[in-house]
């Protein structure tokens, strides 16, 4: 990684605006102009009117000159293009889809996040990931559902020691929780 460049951790809850203030970072990180690419690894919203609203509300906010990457392969991307400003939106959506592939209750996801993780580590630009935190987002009393808070609790310890700077979003406002040293 560059001496620039810059991993940076985003956690909030729902509507906690991490998403907004991590575009706002990335795009400040950048030469204006300069391409940024979009990882979007939630679903695009194809029937739930609801959903396809809010993924529309994201696309909105972004520059012209950001590419955007629909995707549930958020490692393969990281690697083949690890010199791109990239904002990752985000780690949950991934777990999710991680999780549907890897049979919920009884398949380890053990093997793709060490993955990811080592495509984060390699990462050599600035790289902007967005994750809900766990217990700020609605988690239902399931097995399903503890599995996930588990495995996001254990996912996000891991990304943010991986970062040179860590952000709790609340109500809009960046809380710093690791800050990036100067």
């Amino acid at each position: 990684m560059s001496a620039s460049a810059a991993r940076t951790l985003v956690l909030g809850g729902i509507r906690s605006g991490k998403s907004r203030w991590a575009e706002g970072v990335i795009a400040e990180s950048v030469p204006a102009g300069q391409p940024v690419r979009y990882l979007a690894s939630g679903p695009a919203g194809h029937g739930d009117t609801d959903w396809a609203r809010r993924v529309a509300t994201h696309r909105s906010r972004r520059p012209g000159h950001w590419s955007t990457v629909e995707t549930g392969d958020i490692t393969t991307e990281l690697l083949e293009s690890p010199d791109t400003p990239t904002l990752v939106d985000d780690l949950g959506a991934w777990l999710t889809g991680t999780l549907d592939r890897h049979h919920w209750e009884d398949g380890s996801v053990a093997q793709p996040v060490d993955d990811m993780l080592a495509a984060v580590r390699a990462f050599e630009s600035t790289l902007v990931l967005v994750s809900p935190e766990v217990g700020l987002t609605v988690v239902p009393a399931t097995a399903s559902g503890r599995r996930f808070a588990d495995e996001l609790g254990d996912l996000n310890q891991q990304v943010a020691a991986l970062c040179e700077r860590v952000v709790l979003v609340v109500a809009g406002q960046p809380v710093p929780i690791k800050p990036q040293a100067t």
